[in-house]
């Protein structure tokens, strides 16, 4: 890691739950145990596309240690969850449409009775045609896998006159890029532990990003009330998106209902990547045009995402990838279709950078492929055509003012080799490339959708400022940013304060923990409550004090007397004076900040750049990662060790992206079934020299703060090192991972002897 000079001398601290992760004393909500304790096991489907002809449950029901069986005949209310389409059944009825479809679940005294009990479970399957692909799936004579078809979602924006714009270019590409299915390989697996409670409600104490949605969803598979069902969501560990729906929550829910005891329900890995969503697999076909001086001029694409057998959340991605087809460019002929079909692989949705990842690989190959045309830097055109200040968004919409997009792009045309064009050989049979490319990404949900948030701020009976969020603590260090800003803002201590996150009964709602939005949204509620909350907390000081409130202020231990710098009364003792919660508790709820243009993309943008620098094995295809630098445009840093690791985390699982991770199909089922086939970057991958710099200016009347980082370091890394193996090689890459096979067959002898 390189440390550049905005992080330098900042002041940070340890993260308030570092010790007990690095130690192993966290436990996870995995890791809970409670007495009388029952086991959960979920039966999936044999077939990736089949109609259930009987089931019959009657042996696993007779086998002793077996608590309940049940299927789709024990759901109370809804059979069905999604959080925009609730079309994937909790328990399957007469059809299973993909191989992780549950059919029914168990509960025993020990994992393995209940492992066994689901053998005995009797599923008569009538197989069906496997539509394994998005062009089956759109075929005339297909059969329709939903009652409405096998098309999820269509999105589309157009501007100007695509085909005047094509006919005044000079240069035109066209190309087809193809992404993998990736997965989000969390460390820890979907599970936790539903507890039912004797007043008929229960706690859910399970992995989620968002608990306030997933309570909302349990309640209508459980015809319950909202509030009789709390969700107990932090720590877990790891998410990545993955983790935003429903997994395991309703089988464990219904389980610990029909037993009235406690159901813990943990997946294993090969459990985990059968049923889990994984990241869209897409081909994006792409033609674009210039004219001689190296303007844009018209720009087409046509994306084709696979969304697996259910929707969750791929129409908003979709969405999303359609604002991300022009990125930072100005291009005044746009014509951008995208089609998300529904197939019998596995579902797909949420992942880390939202559906920019691919297209953003498409988009700036296009761009190193035009620049080679146009015998110009790649950097220089980019320039030529990038966004201003006041510019509109990608989608035609107003957004808030920005430079981070020249900001980037000339901070990254600073850096060592990214103007080089030479192939600089190691030795005989090695050649080196470097290659940069640039994207910018919508934070927030955007696009018109609902998008609350609030915050609470008190001061305890025991003296404590505490500051409680609807937010889950995923990895990703929102623990730090609260307690940051919190320290910030009061000038107290971290021994002043108290955190509360992730547990429905204890917090108020906050939103969802993705889309890069919570470190705004904890900013913002804090600055709104700040003053309200001082002037409280004041007022009941200067009744015990009898100091003027214009010489108290806040500090480490308690209320300060200004002229002469002693401690005054400190919050403990404050707190025994305040009767009721009114006269401490300041509330507040607010919507993140959205463009005022209807339902158009996103208002508020981060933006990245990437400069890589690879090394090529030409007699193995091996491709090393030299040198990695990330420039990000995304405000204030908040937590300078946190946005560092965010920055450093999404260039390796970038990383894995574009050279390992595929998770494969074949027919309908996963050929990569478990992490001894499905490789990731381990830290012998990431050996290399990672450089974060950090643009913080905003435009100047901006008040929206800061924007999260959570996304934008995994979204440029691709295409990146797709260009620098452009440079190193000469051969165009167009579907990921990049495999060394591929290398070794555009890299001959006789083309290695050219250039050397």
């Amino acid at each position: 890691m390189s440390l550049q000079p905005e992080f330098l001398g900042k002041k940070d601290r340890i993260r308030p739950d570092g010790v007990s992760k690095v130690t192993g004393g966290l436990q996870y909500l995995t890791d809970l145990s409670f007495p009388n304790m029952l086991y959960g096991k979920v039966l999936r489907s044999q077939y990736p596309h089949a109609n259930i002809v009987s089931i019959c449950t009657d042996h696993a029901k007779k086998l002793p240690g077996v608590r309940a069986v049940i299927t789709y005949k024990d759901i109370p209310g809804l059979n069905g969850f999604g959080i925009i389409i609730p079309n994937q059944p909790v328990f399957c009825v007469d059809k299973v449409r993909f191989i992780g479809d549950a059919v029914a679940a168990v509960a025993a005294d020990t994992e393995e009775i209940a492992e066994q009990a689901l053998s005995l479970i009797e599923v008569v399957y009538k197989p069906l045609e496997v539509i394994d692909c998005p062009q089956k799936a759109l075929s005339p004579n297909a059969e329709k896998l939903h009652l409405d078809g096998n098309i999820l979602h269509q999105s589309e924006y157009k501007k100007g006159d695509i085909e005047e714009g094509f006919k005044k270019c000079s240069i035109i590409i066209e190309e087809t890029y193809e992404l993998p299915r990736q997965m989000h390989t969390y460390m820890e697996t979907e599970g936790g532990i539903v507890l039912p409670e004797e007043n008929g409600h229960i706690t859910v104490y399970m992995g989620t990003q968002h608990g306030y949605k997933d309570r909302f969803q349990l309640s209508r598979i459980l015809a319950m009330p909202e509030e009789h069902i709390r969700v107990v969501s932090s720590p877990m560990g790891g998410s990545f998106g993955g983790k935003d729906e429903l997994n395991v929550q309703p089988y464990g829910a219904l389980l610990a209902l029909a037993t009235g005891r406690p159901v813990k329900i943990h997946q294993s890995r090969r459990e985990s990547v059968r049923t889990g969503i994984k990241r869209h697999p897409m081909k994006v076909t792409m033609k674009t045009g210039v004219d001689e001086c190296g303007n844009i001029l018209a720009h087409q694409v046509r994306i084709v995402a696979d969304t697996g057998a259910y929707a969750t959340l791929g129409p908003a991605v979709l969405d999303c990838t359609v604002e991300q087809a022009s990125g930072p460019y100005l291009i005044p002929n746009v014509d951008i279709e995208g089609l998300s079909v529904y197939t019998n692989n596995g579902v797909a949705g949420e992942f880390r950078g939202f559906g920019a990842n691919q297209m953003v690989f498409a988009l700036e190959g296009q761009i190193e492929r035009l620049a080679e045309r146009l015998h110009i830097d790649a950097l220089d055109l980019r320039r030529r055509n990038i966004r201003k200040a006041d510019s509109l968004g990608p989608l035609g919409q107003r957004i808030a003012p920005t430079n981070g997009a020249l900001e980037i792009l000339e901070a990254i045309s600073c850096t060592p080799r990214t103007t080089k064009t030479r192939k600089e050989s190691l030795t005989k049979w090695k050649v080196t490339g470097s290659g940069t490319a640039i994207s910018m990404l919508g934070v927030g949900l955007g696009f018109g959708i609902l998008d609350p948030g609030g915050g609470r701020l008190s001061l305890s009976n025991d003296g404590k400022i505490e500051a409680a969020f609807g937010f889950e603590e995923i990895g990703q260090g929102v623990v730090s940013v609260i307690e940051n800003i919190l320290l910030e803002e009061f000038k107290c201590s971290p021994e002043d304060i108290r955190i509360l996150i992730g547990d429905t009964a204890l917090v108020p709602p906050a939103g969802s923990s993705t889309a890069s939005r919570a470190t705004t949204m904890v900013w913002k509620a804090i600055k709104k409550m700040k003053s309200p909350f001082q002037q409280k907390i004041m007022e009941k000081a200067v009744k015990v004090t009898g100091i003027a409130a214009d010489q108290l202020q806040f500090g480490t231990g308690g209320i300060w007397d200004k002229s002469s710098s002693l401690l005054c009364i400190t919050y403990a003792e404050l707190a025994q004076h305040i009767s009721n919660e009114s006269s401490n508790t300041v509330h507040t709820d607010f919507h993140f900040p959205t463009t005022p243009d209807d339902a158009r993309g996103h208002y508020l943008y981060t933006f990245g750049a990437v400069s890589v620098q690879v090394e090529i094995d030409c007699l193995t295809g091996k491709i090393r990662i030299s040198q990695l630098k990330q420039t990000v445009a995304a405000g204030p840093i908040i937590s300078p060790m946190g946005y560092l690791g965010q920055i450093e985390g999404g260039s390796v699982m970038a990383l894995g992206y574009t050279l390992l991770e595929n998770a494969l199909m074949d027919k309908g089922e996963y050929v990569t079934a478990n992490l001894d086939s499905y490789l990731i970057p381990t830290i012998c991958d990431a050996y290399f020299p990672i450089e974060v710099q950090a643009i913080e200016e905003l435009c100047e009347g901006d008040s929206h703060g800061p924007r999260g980082v959570g996304e934008i370091g995994t979204i440029a890394v691709a295409p990146a090192i797709a260009a620098a193996i452009h440079e190193a090689t000469g051969h165009w890459i167009r579907t990921l991972p990049i495999s060394p096979e591929e290398i070794l067959q555009a890299v001959t002898l006789k083309e290695m002897k050219e250039w050397l």
